[in-house]
């Protein structure tokens, strides 16, 4: 049964559910085009985010994009999951924000194929996954 979200609210309250990317990460979602389903959230970087070198830890820059990813791949659509995801961290963040896009290359009835970029707020382009998901 597809969850019908036609505000940027009703998207916020729904994925508000998604309790590890807004309770433990502290991610929000920034904004959805209807048209092209690209989502983009967004997290301020914090203290709890690094790691013994004093970085981003890795798994922020994928738990980010896995967020961006459900909400570009579920949003008025019927419910979907990854089935794989991998991500290259390119460079270390040194802005204070992550920003995650997730657009869609090619969503079937079954299948769909989706790329996430994570840039922080200087414009650093930080990682970048792909992922798989299928329709259930």
């Amino acid at each position: 049964m597809i969850q019908q979200l036609d505000t940027l609210e009703e998207i916020r309250e729904y994925f508000a559910h998604d309790r590890f990317a807004t309770n433990c990460l502290g991610a929000r979602v920034d904004s959805f085009d209807y048209e092209t389903f690209e989502a983009q959230v967004s997290v301020d970087i914090e203290d709890r985010h690094m790691n013994g070198h004093d970085i981003v830890m890795g798994g922020v820059y994928f738990c980010l994009a896995d967020f961006a990813l459900a909400i570009s791949c579920n949003v008025n659509q019927d419910h979907t999951t990854s089935v794989n995801s991998s991500i290259n961290i390119m460079k270390s963040c040194k802005g204070t924000r992550l920003i995650a896009k997730a657009r869609p290359d090619r969503s079937g009835r079954r299948l769909g194929f989706y790329t996430i970029d994570v840039f922080d707020d200087l414009g650093t382009h930080c990682a970048r996954m792909t992922a798989t998901v299928v329709r259930i």
